[in-house]
């Protein structure tokens, strides 16, 4: 069955936080304790989705996944978050841990690349957790390196290295 991707409308946002708690507990257990992937809820999650919506629905872009009208995916994108006017910011994507590997992953991404070039953006960039090896892989693949930065955020009480990596659009 394929895919179809659209942008994201606001009866979708509930729904994309809860596939957004999903794919991060699957994603990060094996190295952020579960307590800290714990909270936010599913719910709470998706309240989280539907405030930041209405605050960057004007200067963001979110496009969901569908297979059989079922969400399985979203990518979240907008402008630098160091203010460099020629490039965008790939602020997520995130899976259904049944659709790894299913080609979802890989859809958003150039999805997500044609949409910052229409934009007129020259590069991206993106931030991913240090420790996940599997979304590491995932973008390296997909011709982004890292820039060498590094930032420190929290997931519950655990501190989170993370890395900055670019790519040429």
């Amino acid at each position: 069955m394929t895919i179809t991707l659209r942008p994201a409308t606001d009866g979708d946002l509930m729904a994309v936080g809860a596939l957004h708690q999903r794919s991060r507990v699957a994603a990060y257990s094996a190295f952020v304790p579960a307590e800290a992937l714990a909270d936010p809820t599913p719910e709470a999650m998706g309240r989280y989705w539907v405030e930041r919506w209405l605050w960057e629905r004007d200067t963001h872009r979110m496009t969901v996944a569908e297979r059989a009208g079922a969400l399985v995916g979203f990518s979240h994108l907008g402008p630098d978050d160091e203010d460099d006017p020629a490039t965008g910011l790939l602020n997520a994507i995130h899976l259904d841990p049944a659709e790894q590997g299913r080609g979802v992953g890989r859809a958003l991404m150039v999805d997500a690349l044609d949409a910052m070039r229409a934009r007129g953006w020259r590069r991206a960039v993106l931030w991913v957790l240090q420790d996940n090896a599997h979304a590491r892989s995932f973008y390296e693949r997909g011709g982004w390196t890292p820039t060498g930065a590094k930032r420190e955020e929290h997931i519950g009480t655990t501190l989170a290295p993370q890395l900055r990596y670019t790519r040429p659009l």
